[in-house]
């Protein structure tokens, strides 16, 4: 059992910790799309959602501090799917569909994500013990 958590903590901490990289390896992009959502000082929101998400995702990964990591993963995921992905606020059918499929998927991972709260720590195989 404790090899399959590993497993799923890279897997699950890799896709926050690449998400978070890719944040910064295509900033105006992002950036870009936050702005079309309203959102205030763009490059400044993806930079620090960037930020949340590497090191969220590097703490599970490597089993350090992982309640700050979860908290940092929380904290990216409640405010970025209510107000990037609100389907309920778009007219056109395609969109709202794909703004529809994100908010469900931010949603499981938040769910998964409040789920590392139930393992006691320090983990097994984490580099912090």
């Amino acid at each position: 059992m404790k090899i399959l958590f590993l497993i799923g903590r890279i897997i699950f901490g890799g896709y926050f910790a690449y998400s978070g990289l890719n944040h910064f390896l295509n900033l105006s992009m992002m950036a870009g799309y936050a702005k079309s959502k309203g959102l205030p000082y763009p490059s400044l929101a993806v930079a620090f959602t960037g930020i949340l998400l590497l090191l969220g995702g590097l703490s599970i990964l490597l089993g350090i501090y992982p309640r700050i990591g979860v908290l940092f993963l929380v904290l990216f995921l409640l405010p970025t799917t209510l107000i990037m992905h609100n389907f309920w606020a778009v007219s056109d059918p395609q969109m709202k569909m794909v703004e529809m499929i994100n908010f469900m998927k931010n949603m499981a991972l938040l769910g998964a994500t409040l789920m590392f709260l139930a393992i006691p720590i320090p983990w097994k195989l984490s580099l912090l013990k």
